[in-house]
């Protein structure tokens, strides 16, 4: 008998005829002579219009409190999902992150798991029943408070639980047939790929692919949980994620993917002394606000001035405690002045056969050329490069590059559900 994790995410449980068909796959599942444990994530956009309902009530809602109401989406979720299996003759049984053992630190709206005890869980199977979990959600055992994981937190879930249960597989359900060669929502051309290494992963979803999140990639590496992303709408073949592909005896293409990413802003320490140490002075001060910094260019000084300019991009949401913790110590560190933009896009290549391929950097700046699209920043890894555009031109961008690579496929992908938001 083997132990499947399942996890379904908002679009595949959106209402009450999607949770039926949801659980008429699980069900076939453990028919089939599997143990099945599964994570799922709130009703469609339930999480994004319950952040909006808390801004409505509060421009800045507690964290605790913040929690408390998220994580109600995914127990109404979880327990509806339970009652349709049950109406189908099988045993299942819900639980909430705490009950299922998540056991997170303390910071509230991007905890990260410490450990997972899921005794009840193991209990549940024995007894042959589905155990459904609540994803995205956790309890820190010092402050006895409810977390959250952040965003796309029931994937790190659903591989948490993979890991701690020794499943032999952890099923990632979506709303496209698996991991594509870019968002098929933006480049209708996108073709599916069988099977991405975990590195390449990584790379595609710290560069804004949704389809995976990149904690649950990390996990799933470091814990050896083999992942198969695939839709729940149908039954077909997904995309498998390895940590190393083995056997092939054709050399891989040089690009994977293209990932968009319009979640980032740029802030621009202009007129900055260009003396040793001041780099230091603004990069300690934004550490201090614990903002995830992402791309970073410093300009060659003015001769006459001595005065030099640092830009670096970063989430958004966490634009403005930055500008406020630089104001503060403006005097301090001596630069002029502060530009935020918050109109940029990231448009990021990735693919393992850059390390033996010449030319790359040049055939993007060629197709992004040619289309009249402008290059702000530029950042490389060993297996990708990404570069900042104005977020007008990110789509038109994603496709330029992705017909430039050859990566089109013959008919367009198909979306069963989902807004991509």
């Amino acid at each position: 008998m083997s132990l499947i994790v399942q996890k379904f995410g908002g679009s595949s449980v959106a209402d009450a005829e999607s949770i039926k068909r949801v659980a008429k796959r699980i069900v076939e599942t453990r028919k089939a002579g599997n143990s099945v444990v599964v994570a799922v994530s709130a009703m469609g956009d339930t999480t994004d219009e319950l952040v909006d309902l808390a801004h409505e009530v509060t421009p800045f809602p507690d964290p605790r409190e913040l929690d408390m109401l998220l994580t109600t989406g995914e127990r109404i979720s979880m327990a509806l999902l339970a009652m349709a299996i049950k109406s189908m003759g099988v045993d299942a049984r819900s639980y909430t992150g705490s009950q299922a053992g998540m056991i997170t630190d303390a910071q509230h709206g991007a905890a990260r798991i410490v450990d997972v005890t899921p005794v009840r869980l193991r209990e549940a199977l024995d007894e042959g029943a589905i155990a459904i979990v609540a994803g995205f959600q956790g309890f820190n055992r010092d402050s006895r408070d409810i977390t959250t994981l952040g965003r796309g937190g029931s994937d790190t879930t659903a591989v948490a639980l993979a890991a701690a249960l020794g499943a032999d597989v952890c099923e990632i359900y979506t709303d496209v047939d698996g991991v594509f060669t870019a968002d098929p929502r933006v480049v209708p051309r996108a073709h599916k790929l069988d099977v991405v290494t975990s590195e390449e992963m990584l790379e595609l979803a710290a560069s804004g692919a949704k389809v995976l999140h990149i904690r649950a990639v990390e996990y799933a590496r470091r814990h050896g949980v083999t992942m198969h992303v695939r839709s729940s709408f149908n039954n077909h073949e997904g995309t498998w994620v390895v940590n190393s592909k083995e056997g092939d005896s054709v050399e891989e293409p040089i690009i994977t993917g293209v990932a968009g990413d319009l979640s980032e802003a740029k802030i621009t320490v202009a007129g900055v002394p260009d003396v040793p140490g001041k780099a230091a002075e603004i990069f300690t001060i934004v550490a201090k606000t614990g903002a995830n910094i992402d791309m970073i260019v410093q300009n060659i000084s003015a001769a006459s001035t001595g005065l030099t300019d640092i830009s670096f991009t970063l989430p958004k949401v966490e634009g403005e405690k930055v500008l406020a913790s630089l104001r503060a110590e403006q005097n301090a560190v001596g630069f002029d002045a502060l530009l935020f933009d918050d109109q940029i896009g990231k448009l990021s290549v990735v693919g393992a056969g850059m390390r033996s391929s010449a030319g790359v950097s040049a055939q993007l700046f060629r197709a992004l050329s040619d289309a009249g699209i402008n290059i702000e920043m530029i950042s490389t890894s060993e297996i990708r490069i990404s570069v900042v555009t104005r977020a007008d031109t990110l789509q038109q961008a994603m496709r330029v590059v992705h017909a430039a690579f050859e990566l089109d496929g013959e008919a367009e992908a198909v979306v069963y559900a989902g807004t991509g938001r």
